[in-house]
């Protein structure tokens, strides 16, 4: 097969050829935006699942959808060094220049810049990492006590009342939600809230991990009202064999009923997985169709890639005692698992490994479905850490 014409494209964040599966949530944010734009009521939403899902490409793409539709965004990625602030200021701008160019909105998105000015010189000090161009001179008064709880509010306010000036909406696109700063959750919660309360077309779309909801409640008590949280999950039989099959024969290229079968329970039917299974079978078939001895031989490529690549990068992050611990929990399984159990393996009180679990949940890498349980947050990376952590030395 003809590496050059292959169509999966398994990466972080990389558009898949088919986005199988997300039709109806795709929807929901449509149907939420316009009615923010028609001045009615309506929730964010906030997208939680676990990693390798596809919530970033359902993000970019529902963002494409908004634009496509008239209506302003941005788009953000919080990464765990930089502020809130930080980020959301010059995507801000080119937001509120955009606004500023129709006839109808331009005082009020000038006054949007104008807060901006505002906003920006007033936490310069707080949040030293804030770098953005401001033409205009700030209001007095507009955005600038320091605090960013109110001058948040105040920000999205002016620039909400810009959009519906303007006949429009602005939709805030935000990835990796969960490692905003609690103190900064509390600001943008209660700016949205605000928003919300002036029926002023701003809306919140963000995706992040499965704690993200008790991140935001605890943040504000209220957010549980404000936002809807759906669950993106792996993608169901039928979805994930759309994923597999259009993209070949798009290209002229047929793949067995058996062969698909095989990927689909190879993965477990996550997006992410699907790509890089599929990607190695079309390498290894010498041609149409792809059969199910073409993804057998083709797995251990596939598991290597991704030992390489998606797992192995969030291993390299972790500390030996992380490392241990993460090792103890696959021992056991998949999860999720209880703490006690899990220090019972490593022959540790529960209480000693709280710091350790801390951490972990800190950086991403396991969540709390419930009081004293634990999971992965990454799927197959039990597995994993059999693999590249093989034997008993672990529990040493």
């Amino acid at each position: 097969m003809d590496p050059v014409r292959n169509p999966y494209a398994p990466g972080a964040g990389t558009p898949p050829p088919e986005l199988a599966g997300r039709d109806e949530l795709r929807e929901r944010v449509r149907v939420a935006i316009e009615r923010q734009r028609l001045g009615l009521a309506a929730k964010s939403v906030l997208m939680t699942g676990l990693r390798g899902v596809g919530k970033t490409v359902l993000l970019d793409r529902m963002r494409d959808d908004a634009e496509a539709a008239g209506v302003h965004s941005l788009r953000i990625e919080a990464p765990e060094s930089r502020s809130l602030p930080a980020l959301l200021a010059p995507q801000l701008r080119q937001a509120l220049l955009r606004l500023s160019r129709h006839a109808q909105a331009r005082a009020l998105a000038q006054r949007g810049l104008r807060a901006l000015a505002g906003f920006a010189k007033a936490l310069k000090l707080k949040y030293a990492d804030i770098e953005v161009g401001i033409d205009l001179e700030a209001e007095p008064g507009l955005a600038d006590n320091g605090d960013l709880e109110h001058d948040l509010q105040a920000l999205l306010e002016a620039a909400g009342q810009a959009a519906q000036k303007a006949g429009t909406a602005l939709a805030l696109f935000v990835d990796e939600l969960q490692y905003v700063q609690e103190d900064e959750l509390a600001a943008l919660i209660t700016a949205m809230h605000r928003c919300s309360q002036r029926r002023l077309p701003v809306l919140l779309v963000g995706a992040g991990l499965p704690q993200l909801p008790g991140r935001m409640g605890r943040a504000k008590s209220y957010a549980e009202r404000l936002f809807d949280f759906p669950v993106v999950g792996p993608l169901d039989e039928a979805a994930a064999q759309q994923a597999i099959v259009k993209p070949a024969h798009a290209q002229g290229v047929q793949i067995t009923a058996p062969a698909v079968a095989a990927i689909v329970a190879r993965t477990q039917g996550y997006p992410y997985f699907l790509q890089e299974w599929s990607k190695q079978a079309w390498d290894h078939a010498a041609a149409s169709p792809i059969r199910r001895e073409d993804v057998e031989a083709a797995s251990a490529l596939a598991v290597a890639a991704l030992d390489e690549s998606f797992f192995r990068v969030r291993f390299d992050r972790l500390t030996p005692a992380e490392r241990r611990y993460l090792r103890a929990m696959a021992e056991m399984g998949p999860g999720p698992h209880r703490s006690g159990d899990i220090a019972l393996a490593l022959q540790r009180k529960v209480t000693s490994l709280g710091p350790t679990r801390a951490q972990l949940i800190d950086k991403g890498m396991v969540w709390s479905p419930s009081h004293g349980d634990t999971a992965f947050t990454v799927p197959l990376f039990d597995a994993f850490m059999k693999r590249i952590m093989p034997g008993e030395d672990w529990r040493q």
